[in-house]
């Protein structure tokens, strides 16, 4: 029996769901599942998640908005991880992203959380904005046993800091860098030049994986914000890849042959040269990286706008 694209994908690179939606997880059996603002609003907004909302608010009426927040997010990723078997990412507020002690301390808050309820801390990733202050909040978090997703990564400065940092995770945004090059093309964007492995937010993944693996780098690439099927078969072997549901019905769809596109022995023998990265150096490299500057803040703005409707949607019940 042909086996679909989906099943053949979890042969070589860890499926994630990139999804609020816990009801929707079953379906496709990830093992990790991620969130962010935007996908807790999403679910949130939806009817049938309503009571889930209004329940946890009720139960800590009287704490401060913060405390709340940080409730209904432990209490999301609680319920997504009834479903998968490893981890869920729960993402500090966006608005903290050039604040490392902050983000530290809301990092602990979160875990602190979880692990109230039961839940082992070896089953949390913490999402942080990958600013030079996010890393660093990322590599005290990580000295002290709590695993770090960093995303908002558009950038290979970013992803190297991130592994000096001694970060667990990294999610490069592959959609998102697609979408500046061919917005920035305007009218001469050839999309079948840019499809599969030409395509640049493929290409940013890659490089980085390839990187990674040349010096053997234990943070793990997760590939993340994907436009279409053709970017996330381009990138099957990576370590992991984060999927929003309706290409995971997708790949579920499809029994079309599905060959690893990324080898780890090919990658230890690229000539990739090592690279170190201080404060300056780094702000230097992701300030010449015009589409990496514009799109992580890009990404900041939305992300933190998102956890300003979450605080009034809560405020108003």
């Amino acid at each position: 029996m042909a086996r679909n694209q989906l099943e053949q994908l979890k042969a070589m690179t860890t499926v994630v769901a990139d999804t609020g939606d816990f009801r929707q997880l079953a379906q496709y059996t990830p093992r990790d599942a991620t969130t962010n603002p935007s996908l807790i609003l999403k679910a949130v907004k939806q009817a049938e998640y309503a009571p889930l909302l209004a329940e946890v608010v009720a139960a800590h009426r009287g704490e401060t908005l913060e405390a709340i927040v940080d409730q209904v997010l432990v209490r999301f990723g609680r319920e997504i991880l009834a479903v998968v078997p490893g981890r869920v990412s729960t993402e500090v507020d966006a608005r903290l992203s050039f604040d490392t002690a902050a983000t530290i301390a809301r990092a602990q808050h979160i875990v602190a959380l979880y692990e109230s309820a039961g839940v082992d801390r070896e089953r949390v990733l913490i999402k942080i904005a990958a600013t030079w202050e996010g890393i660093q909040a990322a590599k005290a978090l990580e000295r002290q046993g709590i695993h770090c997703n960093l995303t908002l990564l558009f950038a290979f400065c970013q992803a190297v800091a991130c592994a000096e940092a001694g970060v667990k995770l990294i999610s490069p945004f592959v959609g998102r860098i697609y979408d500046w090059h061919k917005k920035a093309a305007g009218a001469g964007w050839d999309e079948a030049a840019h499809s599969g492995a030409n395509d640049p937010g493929v290409q940013s993944v890659a490089q980085i994986w390839r990187y990674y693996k040349k010096f053997g780098i234990a943070t793990e690439v997760m590939g993340a914000s994907f436009r279409n099927l053709g970017q996330i078969t381009a990138l099957a072997g990576c370590d992991l890849l984060t999927i929003a549901p309706e290409l995971l019905a997708q790949l579920q769809a499809s029994e079309a042959p599905l060959v690893r596109a990324l080898d780890a022995s090919e990658a230890r023998g690229c000539d990739a040269k090592a690279l170190s990265y201080r404060e300056p150096s780094f702000r230097h490299a992701l300030n010449e990286d015009a589409m990496a500057t514009e799109k992580l803040a890009e990404g900041i703005r939305a992300f933190a706008a998102d956890a300003a409707r979450l605080d009034q949607m809560i405020e108003a019940l």
